[in-house]
């Protein structure tokens, strides 16, 4: 990517999240975002990755209110920058001998400067997106022994209105010529919508009880913004309670499809303010799907299934 590219990159996700702000001013103007009311859930059990902070502590938060056992991924250590971390985690996770109906995939790391994971990854696309391709596929049998008829265990995944303006290159994956940090994070929340239509359909193809939905909170004052331009730093600072969401209210979409009745048997929908919205057109090419789905596995060493 030249430097002429990576200023397109950055000038386009910083153009979404501007239509997403307008978008939630409009709506705060016209009453603001209630707080759905969610049915009780005694007896379930959630995995909540990044459940210690922002998006990911309000969802644990309000699970746990609603009877759910919710395991944080912080507390029961798990690093998703490390395989061999992820991989330790789910080994001690099924040593519990509990089940699992939920799984909310939504820790990840935003505009960081360039850096690997453990393993090598490039961190945008090795944290946010190979950590919890490798999480899910390593719990996909706990998920399917938990999920019964009428009852469907879930996958959730937090992916962000940027995946509308990202690329995906399979050639480069990596963002390793001339790094930009802005479609570094687009293309991996491009690749966690892809992820999950894939799966979803693995998932129906073989008749399991496990749905697999994916989510945008919007725009969420959290601290995932320390490394965005210094203009988006002080609009949030001065402005963030009217044009940015609080954790709670990027939450609700996310547990919204952890529990409602109105998802259940329902998967590979991309949801919004707790309702179903168009992903990007690619994400709907089972190809280019098929083609992620396989080049994920070889980096994670997940076999694959579909071949």
């Amino acid at each position: 990517m030249s430097p002429l590219s990576a200023a397109r990159a950055a000038l386009r996700v910083y153009a979404a999240g501007a239509a997403v702000i307008l978008a939630q001013l409009l709506r705060r103007c016209r009453g603001g975002f209630l707080e759905p009311g969610f049915p009780r859930q005694p007896d379930r059990v959630a995995i909540v990755t990044g459940g210690t902070d922002g998006i990911g502590y309000s969802t644990a938060k309000h699970l746990a209110r609603l009877g759910m056992h919710v395991i944080i991924v912080e507390f029961l250590f798990c690093d998703l920058a490390s395989m061999m971390s992820i991989r330790d985690f789910v080994q001690k996770f099924k040593m519990k001998k509990i089940p699992l109906h939920v799984l909310v995939n939504n820790a990840g790391v935003m505009m960081v400067p360039q850096r690997k994971t453990r393993d090598g990854f490039e961190e945008h696309f090795g944290l946010n997106y190979l950590g919890h391709f490798l999480l899910t596929n390593l719990l996909l049998d706990t998920l399917r022994e938990s999920g019964s008829p009428g009852h469907s265990a879930r996958v959730v995944t937090v992916s962000s209105a940027t995946h509308y303006v990202a690329e995906l290159n399979m050639d480069d994956l990596q963002s390793s010529a001339c790094y930009s940090a802005h479609a570094a994070y687009a293309q991996s929340k491009l690749a966690l919508v892809l992820f999950t239509y894939h799966l979803q359909r693995l998932l129906a193809a073989e008749g399991s009880h496990v749905t697999a939905n994916v989510v945008d909170p919007g725009v969420v004052h959290t601290d995932l913004y320390q490394h965005v331009f210094w203009g988006t730093r002080l609009v949030m600072k001065l402005f963030s309670w009217l044009l940015f969401k609080t954790p709670d209210e990027g939450a609700w979409t996310s547990i919204y499809a952890a529990v409602t009745p109105e998802l259940e048997g329902v998967g590979g929908r991309y949801l919004y303010n707790e309702k179903e919205a168009k992903s990007l057109h690619i994400t709907y090419n089972q190809k280019l799907q098929q083609q992620l789905w396989s080049k994920s596995c070889d980096m994670t060493g997940v076999l694959d299934v579909t071949l």
